[in-house]
């Protein structure tokens, strides 16, 4: 294997859980480097939700190795099977989304994807061209591929059967759709979450029996933790970095996890070398870097990729002043309430709070200050006027009281 491969697979396989058909994988990058033939890599993003944030990035950044090495991306939108909801992972069965609903998020996904992603090697597909042409004949002769027995493989299907928990046959259809994608985008490798495994392996069953003459390669990806280093990033946790958010936001998010999870999202967001991340490792392990440092460099090469590199410099020193200099920021979000509103619901309208519960604990630990003054009065009611609100160190509101 020439160097020059051996590298390139370095940087494919970085971050991945599990790689099924490497050796297939080096053929094709091989061959990209002896003769610039292209191979088709594949990734599917049910399109339920109106904005992307950093922990579906980790799929993007992957796609994006993949095109530096001879990859053409398929940017596949499942607007036909989000409609009919992912069970992965899932205890119950997914409520579907509405063909409006898909339709708004898929394009809202179309303008952010492009941040990482190379137009020139990408292809932005629908899968709902081909499902909506299968039919019912189609449907059939696709469930025949497929046993029930194999199906009841699925650790969250056995789960649920044992469960005596009902599986609806639609779900048992999904896998099957979305295996079929890789027979009508004829795919080389597929890419997807570790909590895809099950799917991704169905579309290289489903490439023997449809007569492709190939097995798409499985490369899945771990789950980025969100700011709390601990749950996956998600929004309904409130640990997430969308990428749509403000350049002073999305660096100051980044700022705010720890040293150790740094090097995570180094690794699995980051277009810096494995090498050049080991270097700086190596450095701050040595004491010849500071962390805060790194971790700067880190949110500055992030927030620039989704605004750009001004309004990312802009951010680290609206960052210094309000953290380090104990400044307000000059961006705040401004809320409006009534008269005598309870200081608990101001924090939960103002979204500093997830609820009211949450605004007395923040309270009681401290955490609110207004007009700058640490305020512990959990029963508080403001009266008329204009009162910038901070909890903690990084949330900041303006209220208005009418």
């Amino acid at each position: 294997m020439r160097e020059q491969t051996k590298e390139a697979l370095q940087e494919i396989s970085r971050g991945c859980v599990e790689f099924i058909g490497e050796e297939y994988i080096t053929t094709l990058v091989e061959k990209f480097f002896t003769t610039g033939e292209r191979f088709c890599v594949k990734a599917g993003f049910d399109p339920t939700a109106p904005d992307l944030h950093l922990g579906h990035t980790v799929l993007l950044q992957k796609l994006a190795t993949f095109q530096q090495y001879g990859g053409n991306v398929k940017f596949l939108i499942g607007d036909f099977t989000a409609t009919i909801g992912d069970p992965s992972g899932k205890s119950e069965t997914r409520k579907p989304l509405s063909r409006e609903q898909v339709e708004s998020n898929a394009i809202t996904y179309k303008e952010q994807v492009f941040k990482v992603l190379n137009p020139q090697y990408t292809e932005v597909c629908f899968n709902s061209q081909w499902l909506n042409e299968l039919g019912a004949a189609g449907m059939i002769m696709l469930t025949s591929k497929f046993s029930v027995a194999r199906m009841l493989e699925r650790d969250d299907f056995t789960k649920r059967y044992n469960n005596n928990q009902p599986i609806s046959m639609v779900e048992f259809m999904y896998p099957l759709l979305q295996g079929y994608d890789s027979v009508a985008l004829n795919c080389d490798i597929e890419l997807g979450g570790n909590d895809q495994k099950f799917n991704l392996l169905v579309g290289r069953h489903l490439q023997r029996a449809y007569g492709l003459n190939k097995e798409q390669s499985v490369m899945t990806m771990p789950l980025l933790e969100g700011l709390d280093g601990v749950q996956k990033m998600s929004k309904s946790l409130n640990n997430y970095i969308g990428v749509t958010e403000s350049a002073n936001t999305m660096y100051a998010k980044i700022l705010s996890i720890s040293d150790e999870m740094m090097w995570r999202y180094y690794e699995l967001l980051s277009t810096l070398s494995l090498r050049e991340i080991v270097d700086m490792k190596e450095q701050v392990d040595t004491g010849k870097a500071h962390p805060k440092a790194i971790k700067e460099k880190l949110a500055l090469e992030i927030t620039a990729r989704y605004h750009n590199a001004d309004l990312a410099k802009q951010a680290k020193i609206e960052f210094d002043n309000v953290f380090s200099k104990d400044e307000i920021p000059t961006d705040l979000a401004t809320f409006t309430c009534n008269n005598g509103e309870w200081i608990a619901k101001v924090l939960v309208n103002a979204k500093l709070c997830e609820s009211t519960s949450q605004a007395r604990r923040d309270i009681r630990a401290g955490a609110l200050k207004i007009n700058k003054e640490k305020m512990i009065d959990e029963d508080l009611k403001l009266s008329v006027g204009e009162y910038i609100i901070q909890i903690g160190k990084r949330r900041f509101a303006k209220v208005i009281i009418s």
